[in-house]
């Protein structure tokens, strides 16, 4: 773990980003590096159909570019060199991304027709410290918010007035205290995550132990830190935009990105 306030962290990544940084202070930095990536990309995606039927939904492209290349991409801009997929559903069809992207690290869920998304964390448990952890169908339209050093655990959200979405609730000090299905003065939730080396050791503790518990088998693996063991985190929240991400849930919400489906 890194000994800098935050303040100081700040000032070292503006010098990051101006290449002014000497070697001493990337030496500073070297604990926030971001090290990994994991993409749960094993569900079927059937609110997709048609254009699942053939392909997993990771893979359909938006005006030419695949949903999950739009991430990697983004993960090689900030640097990110260690990546898995969890995959599930046609998951042979993610072999291609091999040729272009040869470092991902591809691991099979075998569960993923019988439970929900937690069944994939619980896959790639050990692979959760000093990473970025993503719900493969969000398409990346502003890479910068996958910077490539983190201070402290978090995840991305929007502040909104009202959503009947999934969203946060956050505390006066930006922590997160509680995650649900729709709710005011709330955070709208985007399926972006980092955890520092602490928290991602704990989740590979927590993440299985709840998974044991046949109860949460249909859970979403986000539950785990926000809901279930929340006392063993403490978890911010990083603001973005509506305009940095496109969350690609239906067939409808592709068509108005992508109006060839309409076509097809």
């Amino acid at each position: 773990m890194g000994t800098l306030t935050r303040k100081e962290f700040d000032a070292l990544v503006a010098k990051y980003e101006a290449a002014t940084l000497s070697a001493e202070e990337h030496a500073l930095l070297e604990p926030y590096k971001v090290k990994r990536a994991i993409l749960l990309a094993s569900g079927f995606g059937s609110r997709l159909l048609p254009a699942t039927e053939t392909t997993p939904k990771p893979l359909i492209t938006v005006n030419g570019v695949r949903i999950i290349a739009s991430i990697l991409d983004a993960l090689h801009i900030a640097g990110v060199e260690e990546i898995y997929i969890v995959v599930g559903y046609k998951g042979e069809q993610f072999e291609q991304l091999k040729t272009k992207y040869p470092n991902i690290t591809i691991l099979a869920n075998p569960q993923f027709d019988s439970t929900n998304n937690i069944s994939s964390a619980v896959v790639a448990k050990d692979h959760f410290q000093n990473a970025y952890v993503f719900e493969s169908d969000l398409f990346i339209k502003n890479p910068a918010i996958l910077p490539a050093y983190q201070y402290e655990s978090n995840y991305v959200g929007v502040p909104v007035d009202e959503t009947p979405d999934w969203c946060f609730d956050v505390d006066d000090a930006g922590i997160i205290r509680d995650l649900h299905k729709g709710g005011t003065n709330c955070c709208h939730m985007y399926g972006i995550s980092y955890w520092d080396a602490r928290d991602g050791e704990a989740l590979a503790h927590d993440l299985p132990a709840a998974f044991a518990q046949e109860e949460n088998k249909q859970r979403f693996w986000d539950d785990v830190p926000c809901v279930l063991a929340r006392d063993n985190y403490e978890v911010h929240l990083r603001p973005i935009s509506f305009d940095d991400v496109d969350e690609i849930d239906t067939f409808d919400e592709l068509v108005a990105l992508d109006d060839s489906y309409a076509r097809a």
